[in-house]
């Protein structure tokens, strides 16, 4: 648990996934924060000056100290706050933690993502099959286990919350199938568990103003076209 001397400070916006990661591991922690939503068409002096490099959320301030991206972040608060531990303590379980960490931020994200907010029909569809190649991974590694993490909720599961809740909404947007219970029974039970942990629900911004606010991107993007 922090304590009353620590100052703990997290800039960030409601929708994205990636604030979303920091949200879990702090809740996780217990950790009493405060959090600043930020404005991204006019961002305050403290993100510019926390972040001047990429100028982006989440970013994390602890005692006047600043962090920048999401899974930098969570390791910092695991290593900070030993209790109930987010990596394992084994070095090579700890290593492929990170490996799958960064291949859903490498391999899931941008192809997903790309698969939905692109305008060329081309670049949709080679994106939509980028994105379920990489899932299929994902399926294989998560095999009958409860959570990427074994029997608590670790690394991976909070890397991957973007695919738990912020997949099923762009798809349907999109009228796109890419992550379905057919196609990945697995993964979709996982997600399912992981959404109905009681951190992880407390922690997911409400769905409908998410939902509306990329259904208008996505509106505004082939209205332009």
């Amino acid at each position: 648990m922090a304590s009353s001397q620590e100052e703990v400070t997290l800039l960030g916006a409601t929708g994205s996934p990636f604030v979303c990661r920091v949200h879990i591991a702090l809740k996780l922690k217990g950790v009493q924060y405060k959090y600043v939503e930020e404005n991204l068409r006019n961002k305050s002096e403290l993100l510019l000056k926390s972040n001047p490099v990429h100028k982006k959320i989440p970013v994390f301030i602890h005692n006047e100290k600043s962090i920048a991206e999401s899974l930098v972040i969570v390791e910092y608060i695991d290593e900070t706050w030993k209790n109930n531990p987010i990596l394992p303590s084994d070095p090579y379980q700890r290593a492929l933690a990170r490996f799958w960490s960064k291949f859903i931020d490498d391999k899931v994200f941008g192809a997903s993502w790309k698969a939905v907010f692109t305008a060329d029909e081309k670049e949709r569809e080679k994106n939509v099959e980028e994105a379920i190649d990489a899932l299929q991974f994902l399926e294989n590694e998560i095999k009958d286990k409860k959570f990427f993490g074994g029997e608590e909720i670790g690394l991976v599961d909070i890397a991957a919350v973007y695919i738990a809740f912020w997949v099923p909404m762009v798809q349907e947007i999109a009228g796109l199938e890419l992550f379905t219970s057919d196609k990945f029974p697995k993964l979709h039970n996982w997600s399912q568990e992981f959404l109905n942990h009681p951190i992880v629900k407390e922690s997911l911004p409400p769905r409908d103003p998410v939902f509306a606010f990329f259904k208008g991107r996505y509106e505004i993007l082939f209205t332009s076209k």
